[in-house]
């Protein structure tokens, strides 16, 4: 079967070469991937899916599905297409919606006989404002067992687990005199963020080994001639779990009070994007790993045991999923830079989509074929979420 899955998805390589390139050269942004959505939607309409455009307040994302009798596992496809803006595809996004509507269609022509659902979601504005995390407050991947994902990168490997992240926005709000001759009339902003800033490096000794603490000053505070009235500084809160992280947090909003307290001003502080950690689960890392190497996937590497953060982590949070990276670039290569842009037209980008289908497809495969395998995927993943 397996065999056949590969042909489906070479069958398609002209049409996916296309799609990519496409989505390479017209470069689109936080949430208004426009052409790059209508693209894939039209690409799967045509294959038999029905397609759901635009999902809760995101025009560009979309929701696929086609089913093969009642019940079976729940395959769900997750892809991106947002690039970055200055740059384009410097992360590799334009190959994902390609790769992951090969592997549906793959899917659904294969003549599987037992029972499955495929669900394949389009989820925009990774690199920003990261739709998957609304997504799921509305109720969107419920209707997945599994999530599954494809990614360039330097090397093939999959990801153990994510950081949680927590960014805030603090604006402190003073006083603003004369600093030399009237100096008693002002409350110096900027005097409350320098000590915001301080309270986190005393905090960075209480707290867990994983946790990441980062802040910079996002506005500058003015002429040294007078008393800042205003200071605008951004934070970002890491940790390998959520539940850690919400502690950091809570003593985090503590600090900005205090620092309030102390200066005599007043704050704002905003939760500007909250993403949780990749839960992970080990056996669906090796069945994933066992499909790469079987359809011989270039740069198998070993997992990766730590990553940044993702807001595919607001979905591998509450269940088992995980993201194949498929090398296209040299060992070492940075993601987020021209380097990625560079080869994102070349063979080794194309040929990392094919790779990325038949991994994704083969692993598909095992699942549908032995559907008992999903519930040892959600034991495992129970179990490392209860030791996180």
């Amino acid at each position: 079967m397996k065999e056949k899955l590969y042909e489906l998805i070479q069958k398609q390589q002209e049409t996916l070469f296309a799609m990519a390139d496409q989505i390479h050269d017209d470069p689109e942004y936080d949430g208004e991937e426009y052409h790059a959505s209508a693209m894939l939607e039209d690409y799967l309409e045509q294959h038999g899916f029905q397609v759901e455009r635009g999902l809760e307040n995101w025009p560009t994302a979309f929701r696929a599905t086609w089913g093969q009798g009642d019940g079976g596992p729940r395959i769900g496809l997750l892809c991106e297409y947002d690039a970055l803006r200055g740059l384009g595809h410097g992360c590799g996004h334009h190959m994902q919606g390609p790769c992951i509507c090969a592997t549906a269609i793959a899917l659904k022509e294969a003549g599987f006989e037992n029972p499955f659902q495929l669900v394949v979601y389009g989820t925009p504005a990774e690199e920003t404002r990261s739709a998957k995390v609304s997504m799921w407050e509305s109720g969107y991947f419920r209707d997945m067992d599994v999530a599954l994902m494809m990614h360039g990168g330097p090397d093939t490997c999959v990801d153990e687990k994510s950081l949680a992240l927590t960014n805030y926005l603090v604006v402190f709000k003073g006083q603003g005199a004369h600093a030399a001759l009237a100096p008693e009339k002002g409350r110096s902003a900027l005097d409350a963020l320098l000590l915001a800033f301080n309270g986190m490096e005393f905090l960075r000794e209480h707290v867990r080994e994983d946790t990441r603490m980062h802040y910079t000053i996002k506005e500058t505070p003015g002429p040294t001639n007078v008393v800042p009235a205003r200071a605008v500084g951004e934070f970002s809160l890491r940790s390998y779990s959520r539940e850690v992280l919400n502690d950091v947090c809570r003593r985090f909003e503590q600090i900005i009070q205090g620092a309030a307290l102390m200066a005599d001003v007043e704050y704002e502080i905003t939760k500007e994007k909250s993403l949780d950690n990749k839960v992970p689960c080990y056996p669906l890392n090796e069945i994933i790993m066992d499909n790469a190497a079987a359809c011989g996937a270039p740069g198998l590497a070993p997992v990766r045991k730590k990553t940044g953060s993702t807001d595919f982590g607001n979905v591998t949070n509450h269940m088992p999923g995980c993201c194949i990276r498929v090398k296209f670039v040299p060992t070492g290569t940075s993601s987020h830079t021209q380097a990625f842009v560079d080869a994102g037209k070349s063979r080794e980008a194309h040929d990392a989509i094919l790779y990325g289908a038949k991994t994704l497809a083969g692993t598909a495969c095992d699942l549908i074929c032995q559907p008992e395998r999903v519930k040892e995927l959600w034991d495992a993943f129970e179990q490392a979420k209860a030791n996180a």
